[in-house]
């Protein structure tokens, strides 16, 4: 009886400095994004057809804000005047 409380104290102790290690790791380690890329792709239709030459929307998001491509290259979105509102948001920030 005594070794298996000694076990399951012992496999508590590990589980927690485990999680702390995680959360310290994906703490030291984020990967800060341009809040810019997550409006950019909420504006786009997500089709993820790349008509506009790029893979995907997320990637044509990190094309217009990292690279500065066209903002008009989305052809099912034309209709619905996304590269205006692309505009307006590469012009906030």
């Amino acid at each position: 009886m005594q070794i298996l409380i000694y076990t399951v104290l012992l496999l508590g102790v590990m589980g927690f400095a485990t999680g702390l290690g995680l959360s310290i790791a994906a703490k030291k380690f984020e990967v800060k994004e341009d809040p810019r890329i997550e409006e950019i792709v909420k504006v786009l239709p997500g089709a993820n057809c790349g008509m506009c030459g790029y893979p995907g929307c997320s990637a044509y998001a990190h094309a217009i804000v990292e690279k500065g491509a066209v903002h008009n290259l989305c052809v099912p979105g034309k209709k619905v005047g996304v590269s205006a509102k692309i505009d307006e948001i590469m012009k906030e920030k």
